[in-house]
């Protein structure tokens, strides 16, 4: 079991790998817990003093981590599948709730890790998850989306993203790679697993920044279109790929209503029961 103290770091092993982890705010036994998933080229480092942010605004745990391949965790093994969302969804993610002892709380997942997150929660029956906070999620590929990752390539071959990239990620490679020789791989222009939205039975959230440049608009109507459950969609305009970054305030607030919401119709359930 994790070791869970405020603002805590230290590695687990899921799936194999061992993984860098840092935990915020009270424990899985005192109060819900927020599960941060991050996207395909972050790390728990990355996402800056955000996960702080949400422990101080909502007085939730939250619990971030490294997915094999980013920030100090071990490398990936390479090539990725390129079913690699869903396999971390599947065989990764439930060694990680097992291990922080998830009691009850929300999947935080963006871009990549909200693909996770929703493809977990369509996929497992875990009652302990008891809504989805997705923020500029991708269930299929789109051209514009294709286009910026292969700009991104350019960008990594010939630019300084390489050198920013090893800021944070132990071998960047590594972690590059994996990501975008994945979503250029001519198969992968069939990828979709927007089937996960048809079996998601709790609530959901999601977060769009108007000027995203990898998703439209159609990422979320996808999700309005097939959803059983009640779903808020918040966009934000003056915001690209990362809410968290360029309207950190909006993100947060619209994240704590949504946390505070679950926890009104949780607490009606008990006084009518």
């Amino acid at each position: 079991m994790v070791k869970w103290q405020n603002q805590n770091a230290g590695m687990l092993t899921a799936g194999g790998k061992a993984l860098e982890y840092a935990s915020f705010g009270p424990p899985p036994n005192e109060a819900p817990t927020i599960v941060m998933l991050h996207e395909g080229l972050g790390c728990l480092a990355l996402w800056r003093d955000f996960p702080q942010k949400l422990a101080d605004a909502m007085g939730f745990g939250v619990f971030v981590y490294s997915r094999a391949g980013y920030g100090q965790s071990d490398l990936a093994d390479m090539p990725r599948p390129l079913d690699y969302m869903t396999r971390e969804a599947m065989d990764v993610l439930p060694d990680v709730l097992n291990q922080i002892g998830l009691q009850r709380g929300i999947l935080l997942g963006h871009s990549d890790g909200a693909s996770i997150a929703a493809i977990y929660a369509g996929s497992i029956e875990d009652h302990r998850i008891r809504g989805l906070v997705l923020m500029a999620p991708h269930f299929f590929t789109e051209p514009m989306g294709l286009a910026a990752i292969a700009k991104a390539k350019v960008a990594y071959d010939t630019g300084d993203l390489k050198q920013r990239m090893a800021k944070y990620h132990r071998d960047p490679d590594n972690s590059f790679r994996g990501w975008n020789d994945s979503w250029l791989h001519p198969d992968f222009k069939n990828w979709n697993v927007a089937d996960s939205i048809d079996y998601l039975r709790i609530p959901v959230l999601v977060i769009q920044g108007q000027q995203d440049e990898y998703g439209t608009y159609a990422q979320i109507q996808e999700i309005e279109d097939r959803i059983y459950s009640p779903v808020d969609v918040t966009l934000l305009n003056d915001c690209r790929h990362s809410p968290h970054i360029d309207q950190p305030v909006k993100t947060c607030t619209a994240i704590a209503e949504f946390a505070s919401q679950l926890q009104r119709i949780e607490l009606s359930k008990v006084e009518m029961s």
